[in-house]
C-alpha cells in the first residue's frame, strides 16, 4: 500500500497540473474562488486510491479536455417535463442561452445569472457560494466540488421569498460533441417558502456541477433531476444542502444511460424538526456506470432523513451506492431510513454497495439495507401464469422494483412523467 504522504503528493502533483488562472470577479465571488482553489490545491485530485473513490475510477472526470460523446437522436420524444407549465431557463453545452429561455422574473423569486452577479463587489449570495461546499469537505474531501467552485462562470442564483406559482426548469442542451462544462447554482429559500427545482438534459460530454442551497425555518425544496440519455457522457453532479429548524428537502434523480455518472449529496439538518428525502433511480445497460456517494448530517433533535436509491443493470453496467447517516449526540428522536438495493438482469451486472452509520445519541431510530439479486422467479412464474408474455411481465416488475424511489416524489404528475420515461427506455432496451 503506498504511504499516505506520497499518495496526497501525487494527488497535489495532479492537481497542480489542472490549474489555471481564475475567472476574474467582484471582491465576494474572488474571495470563494480563491478559497476553493486553496481547498483543490492542498487535497488534490481524486484517485482511484481514496477510499471514497474505490468503486468509481476518477480519471476520465479529470483528464485535460472531454472525450467527443455522439449526441443523442431522440427520435421526435419530447423532452422530459416537456408538457409542465414551468420557467424556464436554457443552458446549451454550459453557456446560458437567453432566446431559449424564459425572462427571470417570477413573482415570489429573485434570479441572477452568476456571469452578472460576480461583476458585483457585493451580494446575497456571498454567504453561500463555496460557503457550503467548503462545509462539504468533512469529513470526506470532494474535491471536484473546489475545482466547480473556483473556475465555474455560468450558473444561477436563486433566492426564493415566496412560494411560486410554477417550478424553475433548469434545460441542459448540447450541441457539441466534444463539450466540457461547469455549472455552479446557489439556492436559497426563505422562512415559509416552497419552491420546486427542475432539471434535466445532458449538458455536455462532460460535465461538473454543483448546487449550493439553504433552507431556512420552514422552507421547502423539491428538486427533481432527470440526467440526459447521451450514452458516452460524463457527468459529476454535487448538492450542498443546509436545513433549518422545520425545513424539507426532496431531491430525487433519475440516472439513464451515461459511460459515467458520480452524484454526490451532502446535507446538514441543523434545525430541530428538519426532514430530508433523497433519492435515486438508474437504469443502465452496457457501458453504464452510476455512483451514487450521500451524506447525511443530523445535528439537531427530531429530524427525519431517507435515503432510497434503486438501480437496474444489465449487459456489464456497474450501480455503486455509498451512503452515510452520522447522528450527533444532541440529535435525539433521530429517525434515519437508508436502502440500497440492486436488480441484476445478467450475471455480468454489478453492484457495489458501503452503506454506513455513525451514532452518538441513545434516542434514534435508525435502518439502512443493502441487498441485489435478480427478478423473483416465483413473481415471474405467477405473472405468465396468468397471460402476460414474458418481457411485460418483467418489465412490470422493474417498474414495481423502482417504485419505491419514484414515490420520493411529492408531485404525482412530475413523479408520472418520469415512470412513462422509465417504461418507454424498459421497452427499447427488451
Amino acid at each position: 500500500m503506498m504511504p499516505r504522504a506520497k499518495l496526497k503528493a501525487q494527488k497535489q502533483a495532479r492537481a497542480a497540473e489542472l490549474a489555471r488562472p481564475l475567472p476574474t470577479g467582484g471582491a465576494w465571488v474572488t474571495k470563494a474562488r480563491e478559497g476553493a482553489l486553496a481547498r483543490w490545491s492542498d487535497m488534490g485530485a481524486p484517485l482511484k486510491r481514496d477510499e471514497y473513490w474505490k468503486f468509481t475510477d476518477p480519471r476520465s472526470l479529470i483528464d485535460a479536455g472531454a472525450p467527443d460523446a455522439d449526441l443523442l437522436d431522440m427520435g421526435g420524444e419530447a423532452p422530459v417535463f416537456d408538457s409542465f407549465d414551468r420557467l424556464k431557463l436554457v443552458f446549451t453545452d454550459g453557456v446560458f442561452d437567453p432566446a431559449a429561455s424564459d425572462a427571470l422574473a417570477l413573482d415570489g423569486v429573485e434570479i441572477e445569472l452568476l456571469q452578472d452577479a460576480a461583476k458585483a463587489d457585493l451580494h446575497w449570495a456571498r454567504d453561500l457560494f463555496g460557503a457550503l461546499e467548503a462545509r462539504g469537505q468533512s469529513p470526506v474531501d470532494r474535491p471536484l466540488a473546489s475545482f466547480n467552485t473556483a473556475y465555474a462562470t455560468q450558473g444561477v442564483l436563486i433566492r426564493v421569498t415566496a412560494t411560486p406559482a410554477k417550478p424553475i426548469s433548469l434545460i441542459y442542451q448540447r450541441s457539441d460533441t466534444g463539450a466540457d462544462a461547469m455549472l455552479h447554482h446557489v439556492i436559497r429559500v426563505e422562512a415559509g417558502a416552497e419552491v420546486t427545482v427542475l432539471e434535466n438534459g445532458p449538458l455536455a460530454a462532460r460535465s461538473n456541477t454543483v448546487i449550493e442551497a439553504e433552507l431556512a425555518e420552514g422552507a421547502t425544496l423539491h428538486h427533481i433531476r432527470s440526467q440526459g440519455r447521451d450514452h458516452a457522457r460524463l457527468g459529476a453532479a454535487h448538492i450542498f444542502a443546509q436545513l433549518g429548524a422545520a425545513a424539507q428537502l426532496k431531491s430525487f434523480t433519475l440516472t439513464v444511460n451515461g459511460a459515467l455518472t458520480r452524484n454526490e449529496a451532502q446535507v446538514w439538518l441543523d434545525g430541530a424538526d428538519g426532514s430530508a428525502h433523497l433519492a435515486g433511480a438508474s437504469v443502465g445497460d452496457g457501458a453504464f456506470h452510476a455512483d451514487d456517494t450521500v451524506f447525511v448530517a443530523h445535528n439537531a433533535p427530531g429530524c427525519e432523513s431517507r435515503q432510497v436509491y434503486k438501480k437496474v443493470l444489465r449487459h456489464g453496467a456497474v450501480g455503486v451506492f455509498q451512503g452515510k447517516i452520522l447522528v450527533d449526540r444532541l440529535a435525539q428522536k433521530t429517525d434515519g431510513y437508508q436502502i440500497s438495493q440492486a436488480l441484476l438482469l445478467d450475471e455480468d451486472a454489478q453492484f457495489l454497495a458501503k452503506p454506513e452509520l455513525e451514532i452518538y445519541a441513545d434516542d434514534v431510530k435508525c435502518s439502512h439495507g443493502s441487498t441485489s439479486g435478480e427478478i423473483d422467479a416465483t413473481q415471474l412464474y405467477y405473472m405468465r401464469a396468468r397471460g402476460i408474455p414474458e418481457n411485460e411481465a418483467k418489465m412490470l416488475l422493474v417498474l414495481a422494483f423502482l417504485a419505491e424511489a419514484l414515490d420520493e416524489i411529492a408531485d404525482l404528475d412530475l413523479a408520472g412523467d418520469l415512470r412513462d420515461r422509465l417504461e418507454a427506455w424498459l421497452q427499447r432496451h427488451k
